[in-house]
This record gives C-alpha cells, structure tokens and sequence, in this order.
C-alpha cells in the first residue's frame, strides 16, 4: 500500500529548511563573478539574480532560525549538546544578521547607479562588486562555521528531529 510521507511538524521540519539558505547564499556569488566578468552594459541581469539569491537565503534564514528554536526545545534531553547548541543558535542569528546586512548594501550596489541613472562603467559594475565579494567571504564563513555546529548537533551528539505523524494511507487521503 502506498502511503503519503507524514506532515513534518514545525519543530521538526528544521532539517529540511536549513539546507535553503546554505545554498542560496553560498551560490549568490558565483552570479556576482558572473556579472563581474561580463561588460558593465550585461552585467546588471547578474547581479539582479545574485541579489534575488540573497535576498532569498538571508529570508530562509530567519525561517530555519525559527524552526530550529522550535527544534532546540526538543533537546532538552541531550545534556551534551547544550553547548553545542548555543554556539550554533548564537552563530545562526549573527549570520541572518549579517546577511540581512550584506543583502540591503549589495542592493544598494545594484540599484542606485540605476536610480541616479548612471552609465554602466567599470567602477560601478566590477570594482565595487568585488569589494563587496571580500565581505561576503566573512558572510560564508560564518555560515560554514553555523553550518559546522548544526552537523556536530546531528552527527556527533546524536540530536535528532523526529517526525511524529503516522504517514496517511493515500486511498483515505483520496476519499477526504
């Protein structure tokens, strides 16, 4: 018999929502190195889709943190992970932090010279995205380091996040 895979709840679903914003942020900027590496006339599409990556990963972030608060509440029993968990909710909230912070300015890269109608030039389409690439590095690296203590959570103290819905049978799923 087939059966629908169970409702995750909202503290479990954690493990599934986490994994958005790694990737997100983490291919944001192969698009901005795209966009550099184009002439400054082609180069805005790039950096738009890099934008809309980080703008995308910085809001799953914040929803991963909040699942994981929900998730946090279920290790109450996992006396060793105390430690760990901290470091990584304390990780996890500097690093939405500053993403939030690096998506707003690399936004304003983007989109201010279109304001002030500026030409596309160098300046403004190579230099100051690369210069915004070295603060995204301390970005990622947070999110490694965050992404680091989630493994250690799950993969040397044990934490898990279990799913406690029965899975529904699809013919009574089919009949509702």
């Amino acid at each position: 018999m087939l059966a629908l895979p169970p409702m995750p709840t909202w503290q479990s679903v954690h493990p599934l929502i986490v994994h958005f914003p790694i990737v997100l942020l983490l291919i944001a900027p192969l698009f901005i190195v795209i966009g550099v590496t184009s002439r400054p006339a082609r180069s805005f599409p790039f950096l738009l889709v890099a934008l809309i990556l980080m703008a995308l990963g910085t809001a799953s972030a914040f929803v991963a943190i909040s699942s994981g608060k929900a998730a946090a509440e279920r290790t109450d029993h996992v006396h060793q992970a105390k430690t760990v968990l901290g470091e990584h909710q304390e990780l996890a909230e500097t690093t939405a932090g500053m993403f939030l912070a690096l998506t707003l300015i690399f936004a304003s890269i983007v989109f201010v010279p279109k304001l002030l109608k500026l030409q596309p030039s160098r300046a403004i389409s190579t230099v100051l995205p690369l210069v915004f690439l070295m603060f995204y590095a301390t970005g990622a690296v947070s999110l490694a380091n965050t992404s680091h203590q989630g493994g250690r959570l799950v993969h040397e103290l044990g934490v898990r996040a279990p799913i406690h819905p029965r899975a529904i049978p699809v013919e009574s799923a089919e009949r509702d």
